[in-house]
């Protein structure tokens, strides 16, 4: 079922996660152990995040360094095709720009056809490691909204070779990432809105927000995509904090900003336990409110650990689906 649909049918609230495929080596069942907590809070899709290749420099025989590449987390399509058997629940696989050509991603979205996956999340990505900005392959998308038509394209039943005759129509929904503190590339937030609106032009049917800590950031861009006559779902990222370290190294990774409250508490904490407190009660307070002011889903970056036991009994008992976990990395 699409996204869409789910909300669309939806009587309160969703909860949807976000999880990393295993690292090279390790087998499915890190997957399985990551997802069943998750079960008994029934949620009605499971996004599983793509991770580009990385260049190492090896050293060889001569004394002299090879470029390397090296992909650390592969296999998405798979993963999302074994969550979708073993659980019944809908598997989201993150599309990007980098690395692929338009050829690799029309194959890629042929393969999730077949699969009969209904959802994919449309992502520029980031750059490789040791590449100052974002470099696309020959041949291959520079931006979301390129990789977003070319989903549409297959939608309409258009493929990249255009002699084929009675193609299949693909009827795939397409998720695109949010920033409420602005995308970090962006020279200001109205700059980029209307990207965000040439997003929804070129076909998304979804918002998935970056991660933040204060939800009038939140409630300001759902209002700010709304006057701009952006009207699709927009689902917030949520990641409670869970060790201290967290207040230097979220902001840095990921270019938000941490409210001074809880920044000043976490940094007043002894250890982690008492860290990981403050961020689950945050948490808490961050879900309570979202949910009373509209929030269509709420979308939990997990990091692939889980940690059932932390949120409190009374929160759960209010709102249904219960909620009774926390992400941790």
């Amino acid at each position: 079922m699409k996204v869409t649909e789910h909300i669309e049918r939806a009587k309160d609230t969703l909860f949807s996660f976000e999880i990393l495929p295993p690292l090279k080596g390790q087998t499915i069942n890190q997957i399985y152990e990551a997802i069943e907590p998750l079960m008994e809070f029934k949620p009605p899709f499971i996004d599983v995040t793509y991770h580009r290749e990385e260049y190492v420099f090896r050293k060889q025989g001569n004394g002299l360094h090879k470029k390397q590449s090296i992909r650390k987390r592969p296999g998405t399509v798979a993963i999302c095709a074994a969550i979708m058997y073993k659980y019944n629940v809908d598997a989201i696989p993150h599309l990007i720009c980098g690395g692929f050509t338009k050829d690799q991603t029309e194959y890629a979205l042929i393969d999730l056809n077949f699969l009969g996956i209904d959802n994919v999340l449309a992502l520029r990505g980031d750059p490789v490691k040791n590449e100052s900005s974002f470099m696309p392959e020959d041949e291959g998308h520079q931006d979301s909204c390129s990789l977003i038509s070319q989903i549409k394209y297959m939608n309409d039943g258009v493929y990249l070779d255009d002699e084929l005759q009675n193609v299949n129509q693909s009827d795939f929904c397409i998720g695109v990432a949010g920033y409420p503190e602005k995308h970090f590339e962006s020279p200001n937030m109205m700059s980029d809105i209307r990207y965000l609106k040439k997003k929804v032009e070129a076909g998304a049917d979804y918002v998935v927000t970056q991660m933040f800590f204060d939800n009038k950031k939140y409630f300001e861009f759902v209002n700010l995509c709304r006057e701009n006559d952006i009207h699709i779902p927009i689902i917030p990222g949520i990641k409670p904090m869970t060790t201290k370290s967290q207040i230097s190294a979220l902001p840095r990774h990921f270019h938000i900003d941490i409210p001074e409250d809880l920044s000043q508490a976490i940094e007043n904490c002894a250890d982690n336990k008492a860290a990981r407190q403050i961020g689950v009660e945050w948490g808490i307070q961050q879900c309570k409110e979202l949910i009373a002011g509209g929030a269509p889903c709420i979308h939990f970056f997990t990091m692939s650990r889980i940690n059932v036991q932390d949120f409190e009994g009374s929160f759960l008992k209010k709102f249904q689906p219960e909620l009774s976990l926390v992400c941790s990395k």
